[in-house]
C-alpha cells in the first residue's frame, strides 16, 4: 500500500492549524490567591501578543490546589516565537513560583464541534487541521545550550561517558534514543521518548550517572546554573529547550545502513522560523522521490537556532544537495538569504555537527 506524503509527516507547525495549548499546575499550600494574582497580570500581558485568540483559568473542584490554564492560538509559529522568548521567561516566573508542578500540553485543534463553535468569531487567518497525523507514539524533543570556548574537548567527554539511563521508565514510557552533538561550542542533545516526555526527562534527571555528569559540565557552561536550586534549573531548561518543529519518515522501517545525523543553520535575526519552514518543505519534496537518500528529518527551533536531525542512507556527501536541504533551483540562494554566512558562501560542511554519542535502547522482547 502506498503511503501518502501527508501520512508521513508526523508533525509540522507549519501547516496554518490553530493551536491549542494546556497547562496542567499543581501550586505549593497556599499559594492559590498568589497565583491567582500572577495570572490577572499574565493574561492583560499576553492580550496583546500577535496570534493569541483566547484563554481560560480553572480550578479543580475537587483539589483546590490543581489548576488549568487553557489558550488558544492562531497558529504553532506564532506560540513558539512568544514561550521561547526572553520575555516570556521573566512573564512566567511569578507563575512558577507558585507551582509545585506544571506540565504543558501542545495540541493543533482538529474539529470544533457543538452549539458553541456554531456562530464563533475566528479570525480569518485561523484554520483546522486538515487530517489526524499518523505516527509511531514518538515524542521528540532537543536541548541547546553553548560551553566557554576551549572547553569543548573536555564536554565532549564529560557528555560521551556517562552511563546510560534504564530505557523503560514505567508502563507507559520509555527512552528510545538519545544523539548529542557538538558545532564549535555548542551542544545539541536530542531525544526520542515512546509515551510521556516529562517523566522521561524527570527519569534520565534522576540518574546519578547523569546528575554527576551534569555537575561536571557546570563549570564549563557559558550561563551559570545551579541543579539544587529548582527556579534555577527550571528557568535553564526552559531556556535551553529546542521544540521539533516538523518530523516527516520515510514508510519503510530503518536499516542498519541509515546513519544519524545533524546540521546546524545560525538564522539571520528574525529569520529562524522562516528557516525552519523553508527546511521543512525541502524535505516534503524529497520526500516525494522515493530514491532520496534522507529517510526521516526532525527540525527543531528555537529563535534564530535552527537544528536538522536526519537520517541519511549511504554517506552523508553522496547527494550533498539532498541531504544538505537545498535541493532544486534557486534552492542554494534562498538559504543563504536566510542563514548567517561569516562573509562565505555557505557549505554544507560547515553546518555538519560533530556527532559525540547516539545511544539507541535495545529493542524490548
Amino acid at each position: 500500500m502506498t503511503t501518502t506524503l501527508s501520512e508521513r509527516v508526523s508533525q509540522s507547525a507549519f501547516d496554518g492549524s490553530m493551536l491549542r495549548v494546556v497547562l496542567l499546575m499543581d501550586l505549593h499550600e497556599g499559594t492559590q490567591q498568589q497565583f491567582f494574582e500572577a495570572y490577572e497580570q499574565l493574561r492583560h500581558d499576553i492580550a496583546s501578543v500577535p496570534g493569541h485568540i483566547s484563554d481560560q483559568l480553572c480550578q479543580s473542584f475537587e483539589n483546590p490546589s490543581q489548576w488549568l490554564i487553557t489558550s488558544e492560538w492562531e497558529s504553532a509559529p506564532q506560540y513558539l516565537a512568544w514561550v521561547n522568548s526572553e520575555h516570556h521567561a521573566e512573564q512566567v516566573k511569578p507563575l512558577g513560583a507558585c507551582a509545585r508542578a506544571m506540565r504543558p500540553l501542545k495540541f493543533t485543534v482538529l474539529r470544533e464541534t457543538g452549539r458553541g463553535y456554531d456562530q464563533a468569531a475566528r479570525p480569518a487567518s485561523a484554520r483546522l487541521q486538515d487530517t489526524p497525523r499518523l505516527g509511531a507514539g514518538i515524542v521528540r524533543h532537543a536541548l541547546t545550550f553553548t560551553v566557554k570556548p576551549g572547553s569543548e574537548k573536555e564536554v565532549a567527554s564529560i557528555l560521551s561517558s556517562y552511563t546510560s539511563p534504564e530505557a523503560r521508565v514505567d508502563d507507559h514510557t520509555r527512552l528510545c534514543r538519545t544523539s548529542l552533538f557538538m558545532h564549535g561550542n555548542r551542544v545539541v542533545r536530542t531525544v526520542e521518548v515512546q509515551g510521556d516526555l516529562m517523566a522521561a526527562l524527570r527519569h534520565v534527571s534522576e540518574q546519578p550517572g547523569v546528575r554527576a555528569a551534569e555537575e561536571a559540565l557546570n563549570p564549563h557552561l557559558e550561563k551559570d546554573r545551579n541543579l539544587n536550586d529548582p527556579e534555577s534549573a527550571r528557568m535553564f531548561f526552559m531556556r535551553a529547550a529546542l521544540p521539533a518543529v516538523h518530523h516527516i519518515a520515510a514508510p519503510e522501517p530503518e536499516t542498519a545502513e541509515v546513519q544519524r545525523h545533524a546540521l546546524f543553520y545560525p538564522a539571520k535575526p528574525g529569520c529562524g522560523a522562516a528557516l525552519a519552514k523553508f527546511l521543512a518543505r525541502q524535505d516534503e519534496a524529497a520526500a516525494r522521490h522515493p530514491a532520496s537518500p534522507v529517510r526521516s528529518s526532525s527540525i527543531f527551533q528555537r529563535d534564530d537556532i535552527v537544528v536538522r536531525l536526519i537520517d541519511v542512507r549511504g554517506p552523508l556527501d553522496a547527494e550533498p544537495e539532498t541531504t544538505f536541504g537545498i535541493s532544486g533551483p534557486r534552492k542554494a540562494a534562498v538559504l543563504e538569504r536566510l542563514t548567517v554566512r561569516a562573509g562565505k558562501r555557505t557549505r554544507p560542511a560547515d553546518h555538519t555537527m560533530k556527532l559525540i554519542t547516539d545511544r539507541r535502547a535495545a529493542a524490548e522482547s
